[in-house]
């Protein structure tokens, strides 16, 4: 998938994303959506959301992100305001995410694995205004529109 590049810029932590995560980040940036930057995977993995605070936040998700172990990156996903408590696996959040990460590690390309319970792992390219995103995916559904 090609996507617009969508640069995050460091913000102060609202207090209702602090108490929500129920933990402090080395750093948080907002775009569309909050992101939250920690120091390591597990970090990102303990994460058990109060979504009564993240709900209060003017934006359309929150993002939890860290270093991986075994990929350049990992993350979480959390838009509860939008009737999703955590999504599987979220290609927009990388829209904010490959910015951000490419330029920390100074790499064009990039591997990723969001750690819902279901998992995804996701190949990524930084094209400056855009952002390549690409990975494994599984028809669940098929229909027709009629217009």
């Amino acid at each position: 998938m090609d996507f617009p590049a969508r640069r995050a810029r460091p913000c102060a932590a609202p207090e209702d994303l602090i108490r929500g995560l129920k933990s402090s980040p080395k750093e948080v940036l907002c775009s569309r959506d909050y992101m939250a930057v920690y120091d390591s995977e597990e970090e990102i993995k303990a994460i058990s959301p109060d979504f009564d605070f993240l709900m209060n936040l003017d934006c359309l998700g929150i993002i939890v992100t860290a270093p991986g172990k075994s990929a350049d990156f990992v993350l979480r996903f959390f838009a509860p305001r939008f009737g999703v408590p955590e999504d599987p696996v979220t290609g927009s959040a990388h829209c904010t995410l490959i910015p951000y990460w490419s330029e920390r590690l100074g790499k064009k390309e990039l591997h990723a694995f969001q750690l819902s319970k279901r998992g995804g792992e996701l190949y990524c390219k930084n094209r400056g205004k855009r952002v390549i995103i690409a990975g494994k995916a599984v028809l669940y559904r098929e229909g027709t529109i009629t217009v």
